[in-house]
């Protein structure tokens, strides 16, 4: 063994000890390992940050832009309601979830569809009170598992047909992987639906109660050309159900109708009220296409057109608005904000919100124009409260979203522009036509995520180059010399998941496609199993969140530690080796 590969396979056990251990952050550790490779020049500096602008790290990045775009403009919203029930046991919800993710991915790109689906996933958590990583690492995981199936579902099986040409004349077709990768898909989906998301630690950390949500009394306005009016207000009430949202009553020319007035006919400019949370009340205006406020108000409030924030406030004894409501104050024309709700500690409020008198200990919920919050907040006398990334969906934007996302990914399925550029396009798409602000573009990005993936490609490379993964296929096939020939896949599978772990799947595709071509030739049998097998085995990156991109993108909202995916990825690994093989030997004999 030379000294470059005996550091390197020192860092890499250094590097996964520490970061099993938990001690330190994960992206300290792995930069602090990059730095010392460097530093003993087993990483050339010129190479030291090319992990920064890997492919991977950039389509990481990228996506997680997408999907808070995706949320923005209210698709997540209209799948939610069409696909997702909160109510749901989170077992069935993982089973449902991740069928929808593992068929996506098998004819799309599983990052792709784990980007579509991870906003539907966490917004379902937050509205059933629990935390986000109980079922995103299953999504994860069934997302790779889809893509096992098919040509085009993950980048190993396009490389593995490639070297089939080379080997035998003729690449792999499309569904030339399903038998073996279809049933591993199976038993995995059923494993983690049933089994494996038992396996995840659960942490208080993340969970969402409605206890832990302030509850607010608002009014939403029909618009003129709502499709909702004539309707009996009670036809509404299954939506609202839908998005927690009670209706409590109905508003029509500044007077409040009589009871929760459910067989009223609904008017234009009416104006329903509801007790809802934040997040509940943007969905259900983004559901029912309602408005925040009357047509001269919602004027004022979107004139500058660089989009909305909300505000959450309290208001304090010293406050101006104390003794005084909104409409009195004329804060709409003064400071371009609409009251959207009032919470006053559990007491319903009986009078129009923006014409009820604001007393010391109530907390607003203000509309504002983008980043002019804190001088809403100043000149009202009031006190933010803590900013929990609440947004307001551009729900008149929703099916240019969907229409910009499902057009890079079917670009990208079919090979007409490479992936991380079409994701790039979407993400300037959004930017332009204003579904995601500018001035938010880089806060969805994870950035400890991004910084642990950009130390470790550039570690995983000087592996290859240095021949440390060359040094672990002549020991494995020295080792299998003379075993029957199950037992040598499963060697093959073994090494090659191991492998993947460490590197991303596409670099363990390329390496480990030749070890098993080469395998084969020295058995003097097909090559065929031997590349099936390795499809498999380096999809199946389960143990670490580097192995594959997915595990990466949900390891910031999901809180994962570096040490938590072993726990189900293990026996999930198993699982697809002891069905793997016997599929193997069945559909691509020796």
């Amino acid at each position: 063994m030379q000294f470059d590969q005996a550091v390197l396979f020192t860092l890499f056990v250094a590097v996964f000890a520490l970061l099993l251990w938990g001690r330190w952050r994960y992206d300290v550790v792995a930069f602090s390992a990059l730095m010392v490779a460097v530093v003993l020049g087993v990483v050339p500096a010129d190479a030291a940050f090319s992990g920064f602008g890997h492919p991977a790290t950039l389509v990481v990045a990228l996506v997680l832009v997408v999907s808070a775009g995706l949320v923005r403009s209210g698709a997540v919203y209209l799948i939610t309601r069409t696909l997702v029930d909160s109510s749901r046991r989170l077992g069935t919800h993982i089973a449902i979830m991740g069928g929808i993710g593992g068929v996506l991915s098998a004819f799309m790109n599983n990052v792709a569809a784990l980007a579509l689906l991870m906003p539907v996933d966490v917004q379902t958590a937050r509205k059933a009170g629990r935390a986000p990583g109980l079922s995103l690492m299953p999504l994860s995981f069934a997302t790779i598992l889809g893509g096992m199936a098919t040509l085009i579902g993950t980048p190993p099986n396009i490389i593995i047909a490639t070297f089939r040409a080379d080997a035998l004349g003729a690449p792999y077709r499309m569904f030339d992987f399903a038998p073996v990768g279809g049933i591993a898909a199976i038993a995995g989906l059923a494993f983690v639906a049933l089994i494996g998301w038992r396996l995840i630690p659960q942490r208080e950390d993340g969970v969402i109660r409605a206890a832990d949500l302030a509850q607010y009394v608002a009014e939403l306005n029909v618009p003129e050309d709502s499709d909702h009016v004539g309707k009996r207000l009670g036809e509404l009430w299954q939506e609202a159900e839908k998005a927690d949202v009670a209706i409590i009553g109905l508003t029509r020319d500044g007077r409040r109708l009589y009871g929760n007035a459910r067989n009223n006919i609904l008017q234009a400019g009416d104006a329903i009220v509801l007790e809802a949370t934040p997040e509940a009340l943007d969905e259900f205006r983004s559901a029912l296409n309602l408005a925040f406020s009357d047509e001269k108000r919602e004027g004022l409030l979107t004139a500058a057109g660089e989009g909305l924030d909300i505000l959450e406030v309290v208001v304090p004894t010293e406050s101006r608005l104390v003794g005084r409501s909104a409409q009195s104050i004329g804060l709409s024309w003064r400071q371009r904000a609409v009251l959207l709700g009032l919470s006053r500690q559990g007491q319903r409020i009986r009078s129009q919100i923006r014409r009820t008198s604001i007393e010391a200990g109530d907390i607003l919920l203000l509309l504002v124009p983008k980043d002019t919050g804190p001088d809403v907040a100043e000149w009202m006398g009031c006190l933010p409260l803590a900013d929990r990334g609440l947004t307001v969906t551009e729900n008149t934007k929703t099916w240019l979203a969907i229409g910009l996302f499902a057009a890079a990914v079917l670009a990208a399925s079919l090979g007409l522009i490479y992936l991380p550029v079409a994701l790039g396009i979407v993400v300037v798409g959004y930017v332009l036509f204003r579904i995601l602000p500018l001035q938010e573009l880089y806060e969805h990005i994870e950035w400890p995520v991004v910084v642990l993936l950009g130390s470790m490609i550039p570690l995983g490379a000087a592996l290859e180059s240095s021949g440390g993964t060359s040094l672990i296929a002549d020991s494995l096939v020295w080792a299998t010399d003379g075993w029957p020939a199950w037992a040598i896949l499963t060697a093959l599978m073994v090494v090659t998941m191991t492998l993947s772990d460490v590197l991303n799947n596409t670099a363990t595709a390329i390496v480990a496609a030749p070890i098993g071509v080469q395998m084969a030739q020295t058995l003097d049998v097909s090559p065929d199993p031997f590349l099936m097998a390795v499809a498999v085995a380096a999809s199946s990156a389960f143990l670490t969140p580097i192995g594959h991109k997915n595990n990466t993108l949900v390891l910031g909202p999901g809180g994962y530690r570096f040490g938590d995916y072993w726990r189900m990825g293990l026996p999930l690994e198993i699982l697809v080796i002891a069905v793997s093989i016997p599929a193997i030997l069945v559909f691509w004999p020796l």
